[in-house]
């Protein structure tokens, strides 16, 4: 009988989650969590010593689970663009600047001797919306410490052999020299703008730019310095409807429709699926508001109700690379030999 337990790994900025999927089932167990240990804990630390830190951290850590979870296969769900062998191009979330490019899938398959699938984290998560080959296309997008983007359509997440592709987050939509500044460095890019980090960014640019308007929000009351401000209390007031900080967020909302508009006006895309930390603690108003930007600017060809339905929102959990990551690895069902995919 087959082995079907793999070990898969969901790598992102912040946090580091590693658990046991059973192709049996779709199940993902014994999920544990670990700060990733990149630029979040070691800011201004250079990129190769981070890459070292995260690649030890991970083998490290995946050497324990695929012991425990006796797996015959590993696949890891990079936030960042990855090539079809495995390599990471850059991440501009876990160690900021662009680096060497490091052979992920090859160094953990040396240390762990059993076959390893590196993906981004989209491509990753996309397969957990795949019920049939056939899937009609859909393209999923990630809002959370940045913006990401894939599109699936005719049996595959459309990416070229260097992981070009679903970069969303780093297409410059304000090209002033005031703009944000992005994680990668980049100025003026939808993930620098509209991310989590870009909306706390930009509440504290506009706190400072008008006090009287701040001193009258919701937020003021929560954080009197807007230097103190953070997520959760943003969060909190959207959904309370603040008008500081409904605006501040729909200023970021308008660059992220455009971005969609520009999907479904190119290829024909006109589904999206939103997942992240950030889109999903602000919940369906998030989609409301996104939407009530997709109207504003109209997609070429559609009605306000075909418009009105583009947009939702995925699983309410925090499991979609992981998830997708195992049902990648089951559909592929290569649990003797490497699997590489981008």
């Amino acid at each position: 009988m087959p082995e079907t337990a793999f070990t898969v790994v969901d790598l992102g900025g912040t946090t580091l989650r590693i658990a046991r999927y059973d192709a049996a089932t779709g199940a993902v167990t014994d999920i544990r969590r670990t700060p990733t240990d990149g630029m979040d804990r070691h800011p201004g630390a250079p990129v190769p010593e981070l890459q070292t830190r995260v690649s030890e951290q991970l083998g490290a850590l995946a050497a324990e689970a695929v012991a425990r979870h006796r797996s015959s296969a590993l696949a890891v769900a990079f936030a960042g663009p990855v090539t079809a062998d495995g390599r990471i191009v850059t991440a501009p979330t876990v160690w900021g600047e662009r680096g060497e490019i490091l052979p992920l899938r090859l160094l953990l398959e040396e240390r762990l001797g059993i076959p390893v699938v590196v993906v981004n984290d989209l491509t990753a998560a996309v397969w957990r919306y795949v019920n049939t080959p056939d899937e009609r296309p859909f393209c999923l997008i990630t809002v959370s410490s940045g913006i990401g983007s894939k599109v699936y359509r005719a049996g595959e997440v459309l990416l070229d052999a260097e992981g070009h592709g679903g970069e969303l987050g780093h297409w410059t939509c304000d090209p002033s020299p005031q703009a944000l500044v992005c994680d990668c460095g980049g100025r003026g890019h939808l993930g620098g703008i509209a991310s989590g980090r870009g909306t706390l960014a930009a509440a504290r640019r506009a706190a400072l730019a008008d006090p009287a308007r701040y001193a009258r929000s919701a937020l003021a009351r929560s954080a009197p310095d807007p230097e103190h401000l953070d997520n959760r209390m943003l969060v909190a007031a959207v959904r309370a409807q603040d008008a500081f900080a409904t605006a501040v967020l729909r200023g970021g909302l308008r660059h992220l429709a455009s971005a969609i508009t520009s999907v479904f006006t190119s290829i024909g895309v006109r589904r999206f699926v939103l997942m992240g930390g950030f889109a999903q603690a602000v919940g369906p108003l998030y989609v409301r508001l996104l939407t009530e930007e997709l109207e504003r600017l109209g997609c070429f060809g559609l009605d306000t109700e075909e418009v009105r339905r583009m947009v939702v929102l995925g699983a309410p959990d925090d499991d979609h690379g992981l998830v997708g990551a195992g049902r990648l690895l089951a559909a592929r069902r290569a649990p003797r030999q490497a699997v590489t995919v981008s």
